[in-house]
């Protein structure tokens, strides 16, 4: 694999949770990196605004070629490769610092949408014929993981950076205790999947996966590369 400059990017525990699955695998996968590789991983605040701020110092202090951003998807049972960023804000829940904006532009007068720049056709097609649970998702929602992967496509868009968005299913120790689970449903905007089992998947399935995902990344001949 030639050298290559990599950033990788995780969120801090939100939503009641006690970790954040992104930001433990982004560790564990800038821990992967090999002779020649400058692999760093950061941890994102779960904060409209201040995560995208924080992303863009990254990436102009960094000046990465790659950038991997992770977050955590609770109720999805596969690792899913993120499509399209939409320029919105919509919170179903309060962020960290308690915003919840509604039916707001990330940046004003900016396209509504950014494709990713990963080359999700390959990626899929290639993790999955090696066993991973890889999928490619539609929508990253509007939450600050959309945000993050929004501003990360707008910012990197001009310039020579291969960057893109991955969601993660939690882990099994992730998953609610009872008392956790009935309070969640007591909510009146708790998710469906709240009222029933939650997917989710071993830390070192996902590491693996992780692991290829930039691997093939890194390895694909042009950034055009999404077929």
């Amino acid at each position: 694999m030639s050298s290559a400059r990599v950033l990788i990017t995780g969120f801090e525990p939100f939503d009641g949770h006690r970790m954040n699955v992104s930001w433990e695998l982004a560790q564990a996968l800038a821990a992967q990196s090999g002779s020649g590789q400058s692999w760093h991983a950061a941890c994102l605040p779960c904060a409209f605004g201040e995560a995208a701020l924080q992303l863009g110092s990254l990436v102009d202090a960094r000046q990465p070629d790659y950038v991997f951003a992770l977050g955590q998807a609770e109720g999805r049972g596969e690792i899913t490769i993120e499509r399209v960023a939409l320029n919105v804000r919509d919170a179903r829940i309060p962020d960290n610092l308690g915003c919840e904006p509604v039916d707001e532009p990330i940046v004003e007068g900016a396209p509504l949408a950014y494709q990713t720049g990963l080359p999700y056709r390959r990626l899929v097609r290639e993790l999955r014929a090696r066993g991973h649970p890889v999928a490619l998702s539609n929508t990253a929602g509007t939450f600050v993981c959309n945000e993050v992967f929004y501003v990360l496509m707008h910012q990197t868009e001009a310039r020579r950076i291969r960057s893109g968005f991955v969601h993660l299913p939690i882990l099994p120790e992730q998953q609610l205790t009872p008392a956790e689970a009935t309070e969640r449903v007591a909510r009146e905007d708790a998710p469906l999947h709240a009222k029933g089992p939650v997917p989710s998947l071993a830390f070192d399935r996902q590491l693996a996966a992780l692991i290829e995902l930039v691997r093939i990344t890194i390895e694909a001949e042009r950034p055009s590369d999404t077929a």
